[in-house]
């Protein structure tokens, strides 16, 4: 296993599986050879074969053999553990096509979860990127995804074009920033608030950081945003919420919100690190601040309805995962640096969703489809539908990029659902929508 660019100790974690079960490559290889001449079919590649050469064909042997030690590690068949984590080490590699990778990081969180060891291996991948960790590094990773990827621009430009309808008129905004985006959504906001017809508003952006990696560079950020408000003329004031053990933590005071602010809460793959059962009562305290709009983009995975069946839960993970791996195989050169480090941040989350859940369920990522989220933000808010103008911005911005990427509305069965969809490849990758009380 070539293991040269990462550190000693993520070095450790990710070779650990062999050096516990030397051994036993005899019987790992009759369970091989066993294998190949089963059916060849998928239990849950959402991969495609076809003839344009797409990396990640569905009857390849990553998924079934992942699945099978999944199966082997909740039956508890220690016997049948060993020897597919064997074989997977063997067979897998962060440099490979794309099987290879899904086998390798995958295969990090299996061991863990195997061996009780995924919040220590989580939180020691955590402390080495955090390390590793500047302004400089990750905004050259953000701005290349953002290039050759919508799929976080996606949620920025539906989120502040219903931001924008939302505070139309008025003079004094408050926006309540609860994601890890490194504010990165915001210029474009700044520069359409700069350029109304009306007055310019005076714009306060309070920015919630429930990453203790994002913490390490809003400084930075900070200085960065307040730069660039003066150079737009819009008048500004920047504020950090962080320290938070959790959201449901955040209230109204803390927040400084006042009487006379329209007020907006933006939440950007943040909802999935609230617990489940606090959900409802994050949800309600944001309602408790009677936002103008309240914008949600999440990925489009369920690791919450099965999170007592691991099996179940690996295979969803497994399911979304495979996507984002091939459309990062996709969009970016094979030896693009950027694209390793997107891959190295995605081991972290599969640890953490996958073998923390025991340990400090306040660690695990409980992901929900749009349609879940949506029936929890029915409880407190009414759905605002995406108007022409915002669909067609979003559309405009698909057309940048490579073929594959698509807008999709709920329809038949989930058209009660409120958001948009951004496909891939019509698979839903990421849901946004926004809300008013």
């Amino acid at each position: 296993m070539d293991i040269t660019l990462f550190t000693p100790k993520e070095a450790h974690f990710l070779n650990s599986s062999k050096q516990i079960i030397n051994g036993l490559a005899e019987a790992a290889i009759d369970m091989q050879i066993s294998n190949q001449q089963q059916p060849q079919n998928s239990h849950t590649s959402t991969s495609r074969s076809s003839d344009s050469g797409e990396p990640c064909p569905s009857d390849k042997w990553a998924s079934r053999l992942l699945m099978e030690c999944a199966r082997a590690i909740s039956e508890k068949d220690s016997s049948k553990i060993h020897h597919l984590l064997w074989m997977l080490n063997e067979l897998a590699s962060p440099y490979g096509d794309c099987d290879q990778k899904i086998a390798f990081y995958f295969l990090q969180a299996l061991f863990c979860k195997a061996t009780d060891s995924g919040l220590r291996c989580y939180k020691t991948l955590t402390s080495v990127a955090e390390k590793s960790h500047s302004f400089d590094s990750a905004r050259k990773l953000i701005l290349k995804f953002q290039e050759l990827s919508p799929w976080t621009t996606f949620g920025h430009v539906a989120s502040n074009g219903a931001i924008l309808e939302a505070l139309e008129g008025e003079t004094k905004l408050h926006i309540i920033d609860v994601s890890n985006t490194l504010c990165t959504q915001w210029p474009t906001l700044l520069e359409a608030l700069a350029t109304r017809n009306d007055e310019t508003p005076r714009l306060k952006l309070t920015v919630v950081v429930t990453a203790s990696i994002v913490n390490l560079v809003m400084k930075e950020i900070s200085q960065r945003m307040e730069k660039f408000a003066r150079l737009m003329g819009v008048p500004f004031e920047f504020n950090v919420i962080s320290g938070l053990n959790h959201l449901g933590e955040l209230t109204k005071e803390g927040l400084g919100v006042q009487e006379d602010e329209a007020i907006v809460v933006n939440c950007i793959g943040s909802l999935r690190r609230v617990e489940v059962e606090e959900r409802e009562a994050v949800i309600r305290m944001f309602q408790s601040l009677r936002p103008k709009v309240v914008t949600v983009v999440e990925e489009e995975a369920d690791f919450s309805t099965s999170r007592n069946d691991f099996v179940k839960c690996f295979e969803e993970c497994l399911r979304f995962y495979t996507l984002y791996f091939e459309m990062l195989e996709e969009s970016f050169v094979p030896t693009s640096n950027e694209k390793l480090m997107l891959e190295r941040e995605c081991l972290r989350s599969i640890v953490r969703v996958l073998s923390c859940d025991e340990e400090n369920d306040r660690e695990c990522e409980r992901r929900e489809k749009g349609s879940q989220w949506s029936e929890r933000l029915k409880e407190a808010f009414l759905p605002v539908g995406f108007s022409d103008d915002v669909v067609d911005d979003v559309k405009a911005l698909l057309k940048r990029y490579r073929t594959g990427w698509s807008l999709a509305l709920p329809q038949g069965e989930v058209a009660h659902d409120s958001g948009i969809y951004l496909t891939w490849k019509e698979e839903p990758a990421v849901w946004a929508s926004a809300w008013k009380p």
